[in-house]
């Protein structure tokens, strides 16, 4: 009896994907008797990874590996027991402070009022006041602002001149010229401070004790403080006319000028602060605006809350089945970690290899048919969407035409699967047009 050998370029190419695709995986890759190329490969999804958000204890898992699941449902919560505390400490410190703002803005309107009503008297006193004789303008002529935005200068400019003044003093003072009479002012002053102490306590003696001896004792260091202190006076008048006590002397008088132009200036520019302009007003206003922050930043902060509770369910970001599970009830699971394993159906490849000999059959978007065992009787269609540009398995010697069949390229499809038969692991036949 006979039988039929099958065709030699069958056998070849079994062979050569058994010794050069073996170790990769490649599935084989026939040609049939017509021609056509037809090659083997499994259906392949992309895969995503599903981790939590936020860190905590496993409440419930929902699915199971191999479950097939829709964009939005639910896969697996967290607990909120400790979220939840937080939440209803968050919306109590919300109430108070709003309760705080509200009455930081009542305070504000009421010192608002007063302020308004103890100026509006003087609104216009400039209108009824004499033309002053030292420049021609009335007092009427500069509006408020104006004359707060002049006395405000003016105090800056005091207080600098103060500060150089001050800086001098000391400047003289450091110098070796005046210590004698620096020593001669601290000793007048210590001295006058003694004899007022003993002149207090004298006036104390005399008016509180009948006793003889303490009065005495009290009118002796009087007596003692009194000549100590004319000798202090005289010392420093014989160094008062001086070079150096009369520049020291002409330096602390500038300074005690300074000093009360400064103040001065500094009171006029508060006596105009009135009405809104008022120091009461302008306090109730930063308290008031302090009030409204702290509402607004415990307000965010309980959004923050209610955000972070949101992502205590972890939902299924597109339609697929659960290819893997690692977690269970109970576990505690930080951001990030990896808990499922979701395979989008809606987005199936397969990649087959062509030898060399066959590449330049193959172009983008061809459309070719695709079978698996699961549906012996349907067909699939799928569209070529890459071609490798290099060769894999390629032996490191190549010498021969033989060899250099022995090369193969990578050809991605994508398979289009409009009722949702296929699934990801399912090994399929492709086969390509002539």
């Amino acid at each position: 009896m006979n039988h039929k050998r099958p065709p030699i370029p069958v056998v070849v190419l079994i062979v050569l994907v058994v010794l050069t695709g073996a170790d990769f995986g490649i599935r084989a890759l026939l040609a049939k008797d017509d021609g056509a190329l037809t090659a083997s490969g499994t259906i392949e999804a992309v895969q995503v990874t599903i981790s939590p958000e936020i860190g905590g204890k496993v409440a419930r898992v929902l699915v199971e590996e191999g479950d097939l699941v829709q964009a939005g449902d639910e896969l697996l919560r967290l607990d909120d027991s400790l979220l939840q505390a937080q939440h209803d400490l968050a919306v109590t410190n919300l109430e108070v402070a709003r309760a705080a703002s509200e009455a930081a803005e009542e305070q504000y309107e009421v010192v608002l009022a007063a302020a308004l009503a103890e100026s509006a008297a003087n609104r216009t006193s400039g209108w009824r006041a004499a033309d002053p004789a030292e420049y021609t303008l009335p007092p009427w002529y500069f509006s408020r602002a104006e004359q707060l935005a002049a006395a405000q200068a003016e105090w800056e400019a005091a207080k600098r001149a103060h500060h150089a003044l001050d800086r001098a003093l000391k400047d003289l003072l450091a110098s070796p010229t005046t210590a004698g009479f620096q020593a001669a002012e601290k000793r007048l002053l210590e001295a006058r401070a003694a004899f007022l102490a003993a002149e207090d306590v004298l006036e104390r003696a005399r008016l509180a004790s009948d006793n003889a001896d303490l009065q005495e004792a009290a009118e002796e260091a009087y007596d003692d403080t009194q000549a100590a202190l004319e000798d202090a006076q005289s010392a420093y008048d014989d160094l008062v006319d001086g070079d150096a006590g009369q520049d020291v002397l002409a330096a602390r008088a500038d300074l005690a000028v300074a000093q009360e132009r400064a103040d001065s200036a500094r009171d006029r520019w508060l006596a105009l602060q009135t009405g809104t302009d008022s120091p009461r007003v302008t306090a109730a206003l930063a308290a008031n605006r302090q009030a409204s922050a702290a509402a607004d930043q415990a307000a965010a902060n309980l959004r923050l809350i209610e955000a972070q509770m949101t992502k205590l369910t972890v939902s299924a970001p597109a339609d697929g089945v659960i290819l893997t599970r690692s977690v269970q009830p109970g576990e505690v699971v930080s951001p990030g970690s990896a808990a499922l394993t979701l395979a989008r159906l809606g987005d199936l490849t397969i990649t087959v290899y062509v030898p060399e000999d066959r590449y330049g059959e193959i172009s983008l978007g061809q459309v070719v048919s695709v079978t698996v065992d699961s549906f012996p009787d349907e067909t699939f269609t799928a569209a070529v969407v890459h071609i490798a540009d290099q060769a894999e398995f390629t032996p490191r010697n190549v010498q021969t035409t033989e060899g250099r069949k022995s090369t193969v390229y990578a050809i991605k499809l994508q398979v289009r699967d409009p009722n949702g038969k296929l699934r990801p692991g399912m090994p399929a036949d492709v086969t390509f047009g002539e």
